[in-house]
């Protein structure tokens, strides 16, 4: 970095008070959101749908969003917002566990005025310590090791520290070792050739603010360009902000090498939400520009390169489609009944769930994990005390949890990790039945069935022996990597001998957005030619990133 020294040693003099912390949050911030893409590509799994540099950003938005009107200068009160913010926005479990250090934080400072080096010392012990604690059982090469480690760097300079920023810039590079070294505890991270995201997303925070102290810039990403086919783009229509009207896709071929540095630097002056993947000497520019705007990036590129394809959709329209879309009947509930709400990543599956019989559907799943508040929202004003939450994804079940934490409702967390767990558990609901039996029912039913994913490959990568390429079709069995297969069709085939299909009884295909009812029942025929004895269902699920999320029971 370069320092600014003159800043850096006036800083140095100042308290840390309620309003430079609340300007170090907001640094932290920028910083996590302007590198949100390099963290989301830290995904173990060659698969289209890394999210934690998302869910991460969207947690500090929302502790941002409680304290950006905020003007007291009590480092105590201020801390408590954060945390109060982070706590209701938390998406995802990188997001939870940064808001639990952040609560950890705002622990240790209740009563505080200002901060200390002591105090600051303190502050990170407890953060790792509330972290540890809302985890059940932690994983260690993962985000939690980065606090700890933060920690006991910051408690090696008690008593020889001069001051916070000395403490902060301790933190920075203790992080920053931290999340080299995950690879080394965390054995698929090592297979997938990447540190853990959640880790770095850390870091990335730590590090702003202390690019904040030394004057350095928080907008220029440290840029990481990823392959064509994995950006997120369909995820980028969850983050349409106001103003941000026409959704503006540019193939382009440079002129020459491209300066990654100054080609973000101008998009930022355009828009949001800017994505840009490489194939082959082909870039591929993805922005969100207000209605104004909407050939400037075009204009831009043309005086750079040569421009192959321009895609560009009103998000405006889009999103008012998808809300008149998203209207789904649900059976009422009786007072003093059991109410169940669901996470779904598609309309398809939530219609499915809402014939089921449950009260309510949150939107989500992979790449678009729902917020505490999301989840909390589904069932506060349900008239019942008696509430039933599945979040269908291992990355949302501690959301569910804190919850469940946070409303005076009795509320039972089935742990369910996949769409067809949480149908299988739903089929085992008894909405006047006893509370505690009727939940053991359901969990008990979920257990029973496996679960299979078919998406594309979205980079090249070996992981418990099953070798992938960038592109290549790819199939998952109760969430490990099980093989990759050069179309669909047989990605599906494979899978279910895989599964041992032959054993089983009922399979149901969901097939995706990328998929026609027409070319999935044709897949469902060969599978019935090749499994005469199993009952085969085709249904409309919806689900982005995934063509086939399938049920084998």
């Amino acid at each position: 970095m370069a320092i600014d020294t003159q800043r850096v040693e006036k800083l140095r003099k100042r308290k840390i008070d309620g309003l430079a912390l609340k300007r170090l949050i907001d640094a932290g911030f920028t910083w996590l959101r302007t590198n949100k893409e390099n963290v989301n590509a830290l995904n173990v799994f060659p698969v289209p749908d890394g999210d934690t540099g998302t869910n991460m950003t969207l947690t500090l938005q929302a502790a941002w969003n409680e304290i950006k009107d905020l003007g007291v200068r009590n480092i105590g009160e201020m801390a408590a917002a954060v945390s109060k913010g982070a706590l209701m926005g938390a998406r995802g479990n990188s997001g939870v566990i940064t808001s639990q250090i952040l609560r950890g934080v705002s622990r240790s400072l209740q009563g505080k005025v200002t901060l200390d080096v002591n105090a600051m010392i303190d502050a990170f012990g407890e953060a790792r310590d509330t972290a540890y604690k809302g985890v059940v059982k932690p994983v260690e090469g993962t985000i939690l090791t980065v606090i700890k480690e933060v920690a006991i760097a910051t408690e090696a300079v008690r008593g020889s520290a001069k001051d916070a920023i000395e403490v902060l810039e301790v933190a920075v590079q203790a992080a920053d070792e931290a999340v080299k070294k995950t690879p080394d505890l965390l054995p698929v991270l090592k297979q997938a050739g990447v540190v853990d995201s959640g880790g770095k997303g850390l870091f990335f925070i730590l590090e702003g603010m202390l690019r904040h102290v030394y004057g350095e810039s928080l907008d220029a990403p440290t840029i990481q360009i990823q392959p064509m086919n994995a950006m997120n783009l369909e995820g980028a229509l969850e983050e349409v902000e106001e103003g941000q009207d026409y959704e503006v896709v540019v193939d382009f071929v440079p002129n020459g090498e491209l300066d990654l540095q100054s080609f973000y630097g101008k998009l930022e002056e355009m828009g949001t939400s800017i994505q840009v993947g490489e194939g082959e000497g082909m870039y591929r520019m993805h922005i969100h520009v207000p209605l104004e705007n909407r050939y400037v990036p075009i204009d831009y590129i043309m005086g750079i390169g040569t421009i192959t394809k321009v895609a560009m959709e009103n998000l405006l329209a889009q999103m008012d489609d998808i809300q008149k879309s998203a209207q789904i009947k649900f059976n009422a509930v009786e007072p003093g009944n059991i109410a169940v709400v669901v996470v779904s990543p598609g309309q398809g599956l939530s219609k499915i769930f809402a014939s089921l019989g449950v009260a309510n559907v949150v939107s989500g799943g992979q790449s678009m994990n729902p917020s505490t508040q999301d989840i909390l929202n589904s069932f506060e004003n349900l008239p019942t005390d008696k509430i039933i939450i599945l979040p269908n994804n291992k990355n949302i079940i501690l959301a569910a949890n804190q919850a469940k934490e946070v409303t005076v409702k009795n509320v039972h967390v089935i742990p369910t990790r996949t769409i067809p767990q949480g149908l299988a558990a739903m089929l085992a609901l008894q909405p006047d039945g006893e509370f505690d039996s009727v939940a053991e029912k359901m969990i008990k039913a979920f257990g029973s069935v496996k679960t299979g994913e078919v998406t594309i490959a979205t980079r090249t990568v070996e992981i418990d022996g099953v070798s992938v390429k960038d592109g290549q079709v790819i199939a998952l069995l109760d969430g490990n990597l099980a093989l990759a297969a050069e179309s669909v069709e047989q990605g599906v085939l494979d899978l279910l001998e895989k599964a041992n299909a032959a054993e089983c009884e009922i399979v149901t295909l969901f097939y995706g957005e990328e998929m026609t009812h027409a070319e999935s029942n044709r897949i469902a025929d060969v599978i019935r030619a090749t499994y005469s004895n199993l009952e085969i269902e085709v249904q409309e699920g919806g689900q982005p990133h995934y063509q086939f999320i399938i049920s084998i029971e």
